[in-house]
């Protein structure tokens, strides 16, 4: 049985047309390139990113670098300069200079040899346009280096003019191949197609809630007279986008409900009443209410679907341990999925040290409710890997933890009960589903987070999973001082920190140095290209190494302490054994790339020095601290960058040092990166599907249309009723966006 009521085939409207057919194959070929623009509906959803109102000019310190960005200015001066050229005729060269100015800010025009002999005759003082370009630094100032450029003359003078028909002017998200104006009077011509818009929402929602219709809001998005007709069409928008994905994932819900799946109750006194009895220190009252939620799940006879999203250290790990070792009591398979073999290695440690003799199923000495515990990884053995293979298939394998390996087609499990996905954000939607599809009937899932990253956290706003959170620290846990150190402004800054860490070990504990990459990337051409390519105009220094730093701190300011390194191209034996010589407190200082960011629990680790901080993102800073102040000791992190102070680099660095607090961290870092494809665009390869919904602001929006579309589908899910809504879920849910919602 398909567990989604097949959708029928929605009729035939303008909107579906090609572009090619409206616009001709040269602009509809730019289109499909640079924009993903493909029918006359994709460009009316294409919608402005901002207006510029007739009369007044933009603000250009608002420019952003290294962005395309549209001006709206006028030219304050324009100076035709002459220079020695080798290139040029007679030996001379020429250079246009055009000052540009919104009245409180200037921004500076260059184009040179044959391309200044245009501007230079129409670019005149006085002179309006909208000017577009790659906004870059030169001599310190910002400037746009031979811009496209698009004349605003007298109100009935121009074709310009005319294309813009009201008094504010859009302005359209643009690439280099196609400017700002260009897809505006692309979507002059295919606008009267926005009368036959199907409308998705059902009338009385619409009405109710007083929303414009869709035509009406696609005419006042893309040609407003009034400010009040932007906000009309954006409120109208943003209903759109959000109870269409909540009418997706309601169809997912409901289709998830109708699976069949075994209930795992746990045995009054098997393996997890065992486990709990060896526990030595007790719950807390946040991991025992989210274990109930959990166990609620698994006793149900369809697959549980839950996100586990918790703080830093809030103990995510011991709630999943407790929720397959109830699995393994009921007769099932559990199994653990970890994005790196350093973390797969670590949870294998932790949980067998948790578990003891409990994780010693068939061996001698093992305790009577015991199951086994394997590890399963592609750099194993063959021999310790048919081992493996053997105990899952045969089911002497209550529990297995392991990275990809898990889902090749080799692997088979006994009876497959639950899986648990660590840090599910770098896994591919195949690679989960690979895994779910080895059950005899589908399994439970429990997905696990630390903060929420962006993509995460609109997971869990339009999800079909249920959420719990953990936002409790175990007792004993020490707080974490964190500071910035500013190395190129104060230098001495820098070396107190070494100062730090050379007292921290001198009282018996340990610390990290994280670098953002290896340092043999120059045997990889590739990879050397690419660095190469990333180097901005600045002429900023490539990121800092870990082989480079390890060494220079070996000779110079950590002289005498025992140092190792940590990165993911060692071999996996070595990985682990350097983990266990620092677990064991017989190393002072790993030095190390993120492969610590996730999982590694060392409570000795009491100071972390991140190298080149701001080329980290938020959750990632975050997420690195965490590994610091695991004991009782407590913890310090040090931010280590060079760039200035007034930077956003540097802001988002005071963000993290100001607050311990991940879940308002996961808000700043959104905020700053917005929250990308809700339905997983670099996963699908499917271009965006949010253009006017934000997860942050408009939470509200995203709430009610949930509960509207939770009603409609218990009342038809086949949508039987709605043509319109229909047709909108045929255009945001192509195939592989579907597949995203099935597989999630």
């Amino acid at each position: 049985m398909d567990p989604v009521p097949a959708l029928e085939e929605p009729p035939k409207q303008p909107l579906k047309q090609p572009l090619k057919s409206v616009l001709g194959p040269a602009t509809a070929k730019v289109m499909a390139e640079h924009l993903g623009l493909h029918t006359v509906g994709d460009l009316l959803h294409h919608y402005p990113r901002r207006y510029e109102e007739r009369g007044r000019l933009t603000h250009l310190a608002d420019l952003p670098m290294d962005e395309h960005a549209t001006v709206v200015a006028q030219v304050a001066d324009a100076r035709l300069l002459t220079f020695a050229s080798s290139k040029a005729p007679r030996g001379k060269g020429q250079r246009l200079e055009v000052t540009i100015t919104d009245g409180s800010g200037q921004l500076k025009l260059v184009f040179f040899g044959n391309g200044v002999h245009k501007p230079h005759k129409e670019l005149l003082p006085g002179t309006r346009a909208l000017f577009a370009g790659k906004v870059s630094v030169f001599n310190r100032r910002l400037q746009l280096a031979h811009p496209a450029y698009e004349l605003l003359r007298g109100e009935d003078a121009t074709e310009t003019v005319d294309t813009w028909a009201g008094a504010l002017i859009p302005l359209y998200p643009a690439t280099a191949k196609l400017e700002s104006w260009k897809i505006a009077k692309a979507v002059q011509t295919v606008l009267p197609s926005a009368h036959d818009a199907l409308d998705p929402l059902p009338d009385s929602l619409r009405s109710g809630r007083g929303l414009v219709t869709l035509p009406e809001a696609l005419l006042k998005i893309h040609r407003p007279h009034t400010k009040a007709d932007i906000e009309d069409a954006r409120s109208r928008l943003k209903w759109d986008e959000a109870f269409v994905l909540q009418v997706a994932l309601a169809r997912r819900r409901h289709a998830d409900a109708q699976l069949p799946a075994v209930p795992r109750r746990p045995s009054p006194d098997g393996l997890l009443t065992a486990f709990d009895a060896k526990l030595p220190f007790t719950l807390t009252d946040g991991q025992l209410k989210v274990s109930g939620e959990i166990f609620g799940d698994l006793a149900t006879d369809h697959p549980m679907h839950r996100l586990l999203q918790g703080e830093v250290g809030s103990g995510k790990t011991m709630v999943a341990l407790r929720a397959m070792l109830a699995v393994v009591d009921a007769g099932g398979q559990a199994a653990m999925l970890a994005p790196t073999e350093v973390l797969a290695q670590q949870h294998h440690r932790s949980i067998t040290e948790m578990m003891g003799g409990l994780a010693e199923g068939g061996m001698l000495g093992g305790a009577e409710e015991s199951t086994k515990v394997v590890l399963l990884t592609g750099s194993m053995g063959a021999a310790g890997r048919r081992r493996a293979l053997l105990d899952l298939v045969t089911g002497e394998a209550g529990v297995v933890i392991g990275t990809h390996a898990l889902i090749e087609d080799k692997v088979q499990f006994h009876d497959l009960g639950l899986v648990v996905v660590d840090e599910q954000h770098r896994f591919g939607v195949e690679q989960r589903d690979a895994l779910r599809g080895k059950g005899k009937q589908p399994p439970h899932l429990l997905v696990m987070t630390a903060t929420p990253i962006p993509r995460t956290v609109a997971m869990t706003v339009f999800g079909d999973l249920e959420t719990s959170v953990l936002d409790q620290l175990p007792a004993g846990r020490s707080p974490i001082a964190t500071h910035v150190v500013p190395a190129a402004d104060k230098p001495h800054f820098l070396a107190r920190a070494w100062e730090r860490v050379r007292e921290e070990v001198s009282k018996g504990h340990q610390a990290y140095v994280v670098c953002p990459r290896i340092g043999d990337e120059e045997d990889d051409p590739r990879k050397a290209r690419k660095k190469a390519a990333a180097e901005d105009e600045a002429d900023r220094r490539p990121p800092l190494a870990v082989l480079d730093v390890a060494g220079e701190l070996a000779a110079g300011p950590l002289q005498g302490l025992r140092i190792e390194i940590l990165h993911g191209r060692m071999p996996p034996d070595d990985k682990d054994a350097v983990m266990r010589r620092f677990a064991a407190g017989e190393t002072d200082v790993l030095v190390a790339t993120t492969v610590i960011e996730v999982g590694v629990n060392v409570p000795n680790a009491t100071a972390m020095v991140i190298m080149d901080a701001d080329r980290f993102g938020v959750s990632q800073l975050h997420q690195l601290r965490g590994r610091v102040g695991r004991g009782s000791a407590a913890g310090l992190c040090l931010l280590v960058s060079d760039m200035p102070e007034a930077s956003p680099a540097r802001g988002r660095l005071t963000a993290v040092a100001s607050t311990l607090d991940g879940f308002e961290l996961s808000r700043i870092d959104l905020e700053q990166r917005r929250e990308g494809d809700v339905l997983g665009q670099a996963q699908s390869g499917a271009r965006t599907s949010l253009r006017m919904l934000a997860v942050i602001d408009d939470e509200e929006i995203i709430a009610e249309a949930r509960e509207e579309a939770t009603a409609l589908v218990a009342a038809d899910p086949g949508l039987t009723s709605l043509p319109g809504l229909r047709t909108a879920l045929d255009a945001l849910l192509d195939e592989e966006r579907e597949q995203y919602l099935d597989k999630g």
